[in-house]
Formats: C-alpha cells, structure tokens, sequence
C-alpha cells in the first residue's frame, strides 16, 4: 500500500510539475501555438515576455514555489516564495524551509519551519520538515520530539508521521552500524 501511495504521489507530483510549466499564467504565453522562451536574450523584447505578473496572488505564488521546490528547482522556487503578500502564511514559511534545506542551509531552514508553527502549531508538514533538518544536524533528539507533535495532532498513519518515522529509522540504522 504504502508503494502505491509513493507511487501515485510521484505520478501526481510529475504531473503537476508539467502542469506548473504549461497552464499556470506566469508562464511565457504561447504565440501561434509555439511556446516562448522568455529566458533567451532575443525573446526578452516579445510581448509575452513582457507580461508583468506583480499581480500574481498568493495561491498562485504558493503553488508555483511548491511545484518547483518539489521538482529541486529550490533556487526558482524560493523567487516565487519570497513575493508572498502575506509573509507569515505557514505554507510559504515552510517551503522557503525547504528549499533552503535542499541547498543546504539548515539553520536557516529550521528558522523558518519554527516561524511556520509560531503562525499554525498544527500545521504537520511543517513539523515533519523539522525533523528532517534536526536529522541532517545529528539531531535525533528534536527529530523524535517533532515525530511525537505530529502524533498528538494526525496520528501514527498520517503520511507525515510516516514518512518522518522512516528518516528516522533511516538515520538512526545508518549512525548505528
């Protein structure tokens, strides 16, 4: 079951990922059925790559930053992330986490994922991110503290106790060997 899941996850995150670099409205427009490429020096000039999107609402930012983080394109990420309207929305502050994390700041990261619970003490993904940054610090300790919040507030079957339960596992066999 659990494969399955990680399957269809993984599926749904591909497809997301491909669904950030067509349908969202950021996105360079397509002229004549043809994408743009509004990273090349020559299209800089095109209309569709003059699109302003100062506009972007914060849904929008938000899944554009998570998209991209979950695709390891943190840099990228973090440039939607940081225009949030609304800088102590725990989504945001956890996904700049994140992608600090993956680029490897882990300070900074675990600053954030803290900011986040300070706004949404059950905000569960948060705490689970925690506890992989207190894992890449050696940190069993504030790891499993954060695998316990996470069962008060979802239970020992939600994904992210789950998941968190397995680094731990996997950090404690790998440091125990």
């Amino acid at each position: 079951m659990l494969i399955l899941s990680r399957l269809l996850l993984g599926m749904t995150l591909a497809a997301g990922v491909s669904m950030a670099a067509t349908a969202f409205p950021w996105q360079p427009a397509f002229a004549k059925g043809e994408p743009v490429d509004c990273s090349k020096k020559a299209n800089k000039s095109k209309p569709e790559c003059k699109k302003n999107r100062a506009d972007a609402g914060d849904d929008e930012l938000y899944y554009a930053g998570y998209w991209l983080a979950r695709a390891g394109r943190y840099d990228e990420a973090l440039t939607f992330l940081r225009r949030a309207r609304n800088p102590d929305d725990p989504r945001f502050l956890t996904y700049i986490g994140f992608s600090i994390r993956k680029l490897g700041d882990h300070q900074s990261a675990i600053t954030y994922y803290i900011r986040a619970l300070a706004n949404d003490p059950d905000f569960v993904i948060a705490r689970a991110y925690l506890g992989e940054a207190f894992l890449a610090r050696a940190d069993l300790g504030n790891a499993r503290e954060q695998l316990g919040e996470i069962a008060v507030r979802c239970g020992t079957r939600c994904a992210e106790h789950q998941e968190l339960a397995a680094q731990i596992d996997a950090y404690v066999k790998s440091t125990s060997g």
